[in-house]
This record gives structure tokens, sequence and C-alpha cells, in this order.
């Protein structure tokens, strides 16, 4: 019996706001459904990408609680009605939406009912795409990186985590460098080395660049 291939998945990702936050767009066009990682800002630009592509957001996913990921939460729910989602361990920092407004001076967004929590080893799912959740704290104590698997390779989606030649602060409040490198070793070096990295700010990498010569993971742990 012939079998019929899976979707081809749309994926997409751009900067947004003024801390330039890569935002995400994974889609199967298909079924007219997609999950948007890290809608942050510029709502409208988010929705309009959406309707280009002529799909709707059933989920609103967040690898972390800082306003330029998750500020544009309460806005892109109202249009779309997806689920709104994020780590547990991130909802005090959700909670302090107009306090981190004011440390870079910027109007402090609606907040969102959070519908439902980010756990390690779930999956969330959009038509054929499904995004795997991989709990990875150190950036804040919540962070979470996505994986999704594609046709021929595996992207992860990593947050403040893991960028090209550098992983997050961990400065913030209640994490430290050992738990952000523990992290990326247990949950991210253990993806094959072509695995491409979408970070959450700046230039796409793999794990076997970042493994090779990421500075803060090329000294012994």
């Amino acid at each position: 019996m012939t079998q019929t291939p899976p979707p081809a998945l749309h994926v997409e990702y751009f900067a947004v706001g003024p801390l330039r936050c890569n935002c995400t767009i994974v889609a199967d066009r298909d079924a007219g459904e997609a999950i948007v990682v890290d809608g942050g800002d510029e709502p409208e630009r988010v929705l309009t990408r959406l309707s280009k592509l002529g799909v709707r957001a059933v989920h609103l996913v967040h690898t972390h609680a800082h306003i330029d990921h998750i500020g544009a939460l309460a806005e892109l729910h109202e249009a779309t009605g997806a689920n709104g989602l994020l780590h547990h361990a991130d909802m005090p920092l959700y909670e302090m939406l107009r306090i981190q407004a004011s440390w870079i001076g910027i109007p402090v967004p609606k907040a969102a009912k959070i519908d439902d929590d980010l756990r390690d080893g779930d999956q969330v799912r959009a038509g054929a795409a499904t995004l795997d959740v991989l709990h990875t704290p150190g950036h804040t104590l919540g962070s979470v990186s996505f994986g999704l698997a594609l046709d021929r390779r595996t992207m992860l989606l990593t947050g403040d985590t893991l960028f090209a030649g550098s992983v997050g602060r961990w400065d913030l409040g209640g994490t430290s460098l050992e738990d952000i490198v523990r992290s990326i070793r247990t949950k991210l070096l253990v993806f094959p080395d072509e695995t491409v990295v979408v970070p959450g700010h700046g230039p796409t990498t793999t794990i076997g660049t970042e493994r090779r010569e990421n500075p803060f993971l090329t000294t012994p742990s």
C-alpha cells in the first residue's frame, strides 16, 4: 500500500520589538493550524504572517517570561483565541510585567491568563507540527526550549538559553552559570551536530558548532 508522506511543515522566524526577539511560527498549512513561539511584540505583524500563511494559531508558547518574549501574549490571545502556555516556574516573572517594562522604558503591555503549564516532556501540537518541551532552567527558573522534528533535520528553539557563541544571562535572579550550562549539556547537546538552533536573539547556529566553539561549553564542566 502506498503511504501518504507527512505534510511539509512551514517554519519561519523574524525579530520583533526593540530587543529584537526571534518570534517563530511553526505551521501545518494543510491543517490550517500553527504554533507561535515567543510572540513578544508587534502582534499585528505576527497576525499578518499567520493570515498570509492561511493558518490560525492554536497555541502561543513561550521559552520564558521576560517581556520581550511574552509581551504580546494578551493581544495575540484576544485576536486568535489560542492557548497561552508558560512553564509554571516563570509565572512570578510574568506577574512582574509592569516592573519589567520600567526596566527597559517601554509601555506596559496587557497581561493575559496563562491557559496551561509547559512541563518537561510535554508535546505541543498543531496539525502535524509537534514541539517537544525541554525544561532548560538557567536564564530563568522556568526557561524551556522546544524541539521540532522536520523532514530531514531537527530544529531547536532555545530562547535565551543558548545563543550562537554564547549562553543567556544567568544573573537575573535565582539561577547560576552552572545551571544554564548543565541544562545545555543535558538537554541540548544530546542532539546531533547537524541540529539547527534558533536562539531567542541573533543568528541561527547548529549544535555541532556550539559543541566545538562555544567558549562556555568547550571548557570541562
